[in-house]
């Protein structure tokens, strides 16, 4: 039976060095959903407000089912913030969402250089738990929260294959941004929708 893990989060959240290394270390098959859009021609357009390119869901959940199911490898690694929303959920093993706390997020976002509503977007996103309610949505019972702040991409894996071969508990709604900063009264500086 074939193990399909998938590695969503917020964007900047460190999904994609993440997913690389973890497919490295179980010699994974590696999609990275927004280049196999591109290379499979499933995409719709492009949302020029929103700086983003619009994914047709359904003819990618079509082909993601094909590739699977034609792959040999036992083991496959999906990374994308919409993972959840394209990926069959029958062939889905176990879901990884990458947590990160807004000041650091905020911090690589200004890095990368995201035009303020794109990072403010993806911050409301991160404070309100969007990609993890997505997920729980679609697949109870497979979803696994990490909090990767401050925290290596070595670490990162390490928790997850530690959670993949058993050695550690699956777990979910452990991360509170929204509750954290209305404790330190700084909620205005973060969630700007």
């Amino acid at each position: 039976m074939k193990r399909v893990i998938l590695v969503t989060g917020t964007p900047c959240v460190g999904k994609t060095t993440t997913a690389k290394q973890l497919a490295t270390k179980l010699n994974a098959d590696y999609i990275n959903l927004t280049e196999y859009a591109k290379t499979n021609n499933l995409t719709l357009g492009e949302d020029k407000k929103r700086q983003t390119t619009i994914i047709n869901e359904k003819a990618m959940q079509k082909k993601l089912t094909q590739t699977i199911n034609a792959s040999n490898n036992a083991n496959i690694i999906i990374d994308g913030h919409y993972a959840t929303a394209v990926t069959p959920p029958d062939h889905v093993t176990r879901i990884f969402v990458l947590r990160r706390n807004p000041k650091e997020l905020k911090k690589l976002m200004q890095k990368n250089n995201y035009p303020e509503a794109k990072l403010n977007e993806n911050l409301a996103a991160e404070i309100l738990d969007t990609c993890l309610v997505e997920a729980l949505q679609t697949h109870e019972g497979k979803v696994c929260e990490l909090d990767i702040t401050g925290k290596t991409v070595e670490k990162t894996v390490t928790e997850i294959l530690a959670v993949v071969n058993g050695k550690q508990k699956c777990c979910s709604g452990i991360v509170d941004w929204l509750g954290m900063l209305e404790k330190e009264n700084i909620t205005d500086d973060y969630l700007k929708i």
